[in-house]
């Protein structure tokens, strides 16, 4: 069982109650609630979801990842995204995503093994005017050079350092 689920034993209850039972339709909606609630669709939750609607997990792990709106794996505590719109691409976002992955040893999608770090690449950040943008969380790096990559990670892993 994942740590999530486990300290929140209702949970699932309470997201699969607010539909009706066996009706594949309401499979998007649910996975969309679940991972609200957990910040992703833990194995756990999945293989609820498929007794409850009477979908196999195989089924549900196809949805999961058609739509790169779902996660099946914790997100870390920064998701640092990388802008591959137009004028970032322009820019050279290619070279920033680059140098992330080197330096956290992971690939979009995927979360660094302390759970402190995932990348991912969105279509557009809606910041052109400082191209090429790094977001992490909600805050924006602008004008980013692939040599800046390891200060601004340093940034959060400070931060982390003085919680604990």
């Amino acid at each position: 069982m994942t740590p999530a689920i486990q300290t929140e034993p209702q949970a699932m209850s309470e997201i699969l109650g607010r539909y009706p039972q066996g009706e594949r339709r309401w499979l998007i909606p649910i996975l969309q609630d679940t991972q609200e609630h957990f910040g992703y669709l833990p194995e756990e939750a999945i293989c609820r979801v498929s007794d409850y609607l009477r979908v196999p997990t195989s089924k549900i792990y196809g949805v999961a990842t058609f739509y790169n709106q779902f996660r099946l794996a914790a997100p870390g505590k920064y998701i640092v995204r990388i802008c591959r719109g137009t004028a970032c691409h322009v820019k050279g976002s290619a070279l920033l995503l680059e140098k992330l992955v080197q330096e956290l040893k992971i690939q979009p999608g995927q979360t660094t093994r302390d759970g402190l770090f995932s990348i991912e690449t969105v279509a557009c950040i809606g910041a052109c005017s400082i191209a090429p943008v790094v977001a992490v969380n909600n805050e924006f790096h602008g004008r980013v050079e692939p040599k800046e990559v390891p200060r601004i990670l340093s940034q959060y892993r400070k931060l982390e350092e003085k919680k604990s």
